[in-house]
């Protein structure tokens, strides 16, 4: 009988927590700025600000309402450049395009100084290549195992390693000037596959852990999204900072880890 006291209390502590986290916390947009130290920065690019999000998951109302206002922070900010880490959306649906061009549309403010890459999800349901005509109506550039030196700096765009379409050598070999090279890699336990040569790696995918302690420990981690979970982790093998994200996988809730627009000053 006491156990089942005590289990019955477990399962209606457990059904309040993910309540609270799909009513408040998935809904409880943070900025969190950082300025990040990076080893040989040009001096010429001290202070130069990256506004980063991550894991939009369009596929509704409530996510285009989230982006939305994710998107209004970065121009509030007033950012050099704008990095979508991939999972733009949740799933492709007859509706992802109408929702991917209300969301990101404002961007254009940004003059082509925004730069993306797929993640997993925007395989699911067809391919990531449906992103490129909104992106290309939306003056976005977006990188598959390619580079881009724009802004005195080479983004570096690799694929996603969970769908089998990364390819960071091939990638590397797109690189031919001097300028610092800045990778973009949806899956952040894979800076441990990058090649040498990256000033920074920027990621989401891991929201964070999405249900964590209050002390931050997440019991559910996703694949090649584990080891790096969340935040600025200056002694990876490639210095590298992980978005918590906006949106959400399976539950749409979060606990102890709210979704995050980040700006980044590099120095």
């Amino acid at each position: 009988m006491k156990f089942a006291k005590a289990l019955g209390t477990v399962v209606a502590a457990s059904a309040g927590a993910l309540l609270y986290g799909a009513l408040v916390e998935v809904n409880r947009l943070e900025l969190t700025r950082r300025t990040l130290i990076l080893a040989d920065w040009p001096e010429a690019l001290r202070g130069f600000r990256i506004g980063l999000i991550a894991d939009l998951h369009l596929r509704d109302h409530g996510t285009l309402q989230l982006t939305q206002r994710a998107v209004d922070i970065l121009l509030d900010e007033m950012p050099d450049m704008v990095v979508i880490a991939g999972d733009l959306v949740s799933c492709w649906t007859p509706k992802s395009e109408a929702l991917l061009r209300q969301a990101l549309d404002p961007l254009l403010m940004m003059d082509g100084n925004v730069v993306a890459i797929p993640g997993n999800r925007d395989y699911y349901g067809a391919d990531a290549s449906n992103l490129v005509p909104v992106l290309d109506h939306l003056n976005i550039h977006l990188l598959r195992n390619e580079s881009w030196t724009h802004q005195g700096i080479t983004w570096l765009g690799i694929d996603s390693a969970n769908v089998g379409e990364a390819d960071p050598i091939g990638a590397m070999e797109t690189i031919e000037g001097p300028e610092p090279v800045i990778a973009l890699w949806h899956e952040p336990d894979l800076v441990e596959w990058l090649p040498e040569g990256c000033a920074l790696m920027l990621s989401g995918h891991s929201h964070g852990g999405q249900f964590t302690t209050p002390w931050g420990w997440a019991p559910i981690r996703s694949r090649n999204g584990s080891k790096y979970l969340r935040g600025f982790f200056p002694d990876a093998p490639t210095p590298l900072y992980v978005s918590r994200g906006l949106g959400t996988t399976g539950p749409p809730s979060r606990l102890f880890c709210r979704p995050e627009v980040t700006i980044l000053t590099l120095k």
